[in-house]
């Protein structure tokens, strides 16, 4: 379909992104219309591409791997100076990360949620979400709102008897607390369906997905102002928790990322010579393309992960970290090319699981996590898709540790195709495809009905027309 360019004008305000700019300084906020076209020059050769994951899984990576070296050599560099730009850059952020760590100062970005709904956000904290790619929107809705409904979803388990009938952890992505889970395998109780159909999530939704650049190669990857209602779980952390976190990793894919057609599109500068125009905010090729299967996959494009905040927490009571360089994406997509890591293995990265950032492998970025500032009920918390992510461990709890997980999905070939899975399960109960087959709500009486949408819920489902 055709595009419409962004204007010049929209781009100056928010600012162009060069993660690994050559001569200027890092993120200056300088104005891009659209992308540089591609200059003339040989054709570099084809990747070979698995759009369903390989069953020969090393003898794939070896063959990928091989590939993509040549492809870069052709370029007339080499993966040691291609992974060396990308280092450089990555190193210097860590290094501005952990300078103002020393000076008390806050990596996270914050922002009150009043001036995204007046268009007040100031440009430093715009052009710091861009750095960053994170943000704390204080007063996503009002404390006394999140925490009714904090109490609602407890009074909506034990009315349909959710604790008698847990059977454990569908999946081993997150621990339990004794008998008790700490994420709650419940996806369609009136006060997350309210959250996320909410006017104040659509704008917040909306001003996240405006950071990306969603037009380009006349095609609009995907439509900013419309979500597609991703269905998630909740977290209930009580007081006096011991829990053991969760390491460090990163969500948006796995071994596809390297090896199906559309992600080779998506991440063509790590791969062609190009790496100082890798932009982590281009959605180009991001949105269309299969993914592999697995119990921890996204079938969603989600520009960025998120939660709301129904309880207080301070920053010390096993919170999110993040690594808050949105370019590192290209870091951990070189670093299995270079000749210390066996030809079989991309770092540890294979289906079936999360992407593992180590410190074997990715020391610099390690050094880099950092936890979120204290937030109380109502906030919310978001961080860009692709960015490394853990929760820290906490010993002893001192209060509540809940949320209710809504990202920014928003509305583009992948997600409607999801969409049409989502109604199903919305309209029988079921638990969501991209979760554990576990169904708790499916004779749950008073679970959120088709008659209970908005407009932006029936949007969001792919009920309504745009």
């Amino acid at each position: 379909m055709a595009g419409i360019l962004v204007s010049g004008l929209a781009w100056k305000r928010f600012g162009a992104y060069r993660p690994f700019p050559s001569k200027e300084p890092y993120l200056e906020g300088d104005p891009a219309v659209t992308s540089p076209g591609e200059e003339a020059r040989t054709p570099l050769p084809d990747l070979p591409h698995w759009e369903d994951a390989p069953d020969d899984l090393p003898g794939a990576i070896r063959q990928v791997k091989r590939a993509l070296r040549e492809r870069i050599a052709a370029s007339g560099r080499s993966v040691e100076e291609v992974f060396a730009v990308v280092e450089r850059a990555v190193e210097a952020e860590v290094a501005d990360i952990a300078a103002a760590r020393g000076r008390g100062e806050e990596v996270w970005p914050v922002v009150d949620h009043a001036d995204i709904e007046a268009g007040t956000v100031p440009d430093a904290t715009v052009r710091a979400l861009r750095r960053r790619g994170c943000l704390v929107v204080r007063g996503h809705f009002p404390r006394e709102q999140a925490l009714a409904w904090d109490r609602d979803i407890v009074g909506y388990t034990e009315r349909n008897g959710f604790l008698e009938a847990y059977r454990g952890p569908g999946d081993d992505f997150f621990g339990s607390v004794g008998s008790r889970p700490e994420i709650y395998p419940i996806y369609w109780s009136p006060a997350q369906m309210r959250a996320r159909q909410s006017d104040r999530t659509a704008r917040v939704q909306e001003f996240l997905n405006a950071r990306w650049k969603h037009e380009s190669e006349g095609v609009r990857w995907f439509d900013p102002g419309r979500d597609s209602l991703y269905p998630d779980r909740i977290r209930r952390r009580p007081p006096g928790t011991d829990s053991g976190g969760l390491g460090a990793h990163l969500d948006p894919g796995t071994l596809d990322l390297w090896m199906t057609a559309s992600y080779q599109r998506a991440f063509r500068h790590l791969f062609d010579g190009t790496v100082e125009r890798y932009d982590p905010w281009d959605a180009a090729h991001r949105t269309d393309g299969p993914q592999y299967p697995g119990t921890t996959m996204c079938s969603a494009f989600r520009t960025f992960q998120g939660w709301t905040a129904l309880s207080d927490m301070d920053r010390d009571q096993g919170v999110l970290h993040t690594v808050p360089i949105p370019g590192a994406m290209a870091y951990l997509m070189l670093r299995p090319l270079l000749p210390d890591v066996p030809d079989d293995d991309m770092c540890g990265v294979t289906v079936n699981q999360v992407f593992p950032v180590s410190e074997r492998w990715h020391p610099p970025l390690m050094e880099a996590l950092t936890g979120i500032p204290d937030v109380r009920a109502g906030d919310s918390v978001w961080w860009h898709c692709d960015m490394v992510h853990s929760v820290a461990p906490v010993t002893g709890q001192k209060g509540w540790g809940n949320v209710m997980y809504i990202p920014a999905a928003p509305w583009c070939p992948r997600n409607e195709r999801y969409a049409e899975a989502v109604r199903d399960a919305f309209a029988t109960g079921s638990s969501p495809s991209d979760f554990p087959d576990e169904h708790y709500e499916r004779a749950w009486p008073d679970r959120f009905r088709e008659a209970d949408l908005n407009a932006t819920g029936r949007r969001g489902l792919g009920l309504a027309p745009a």
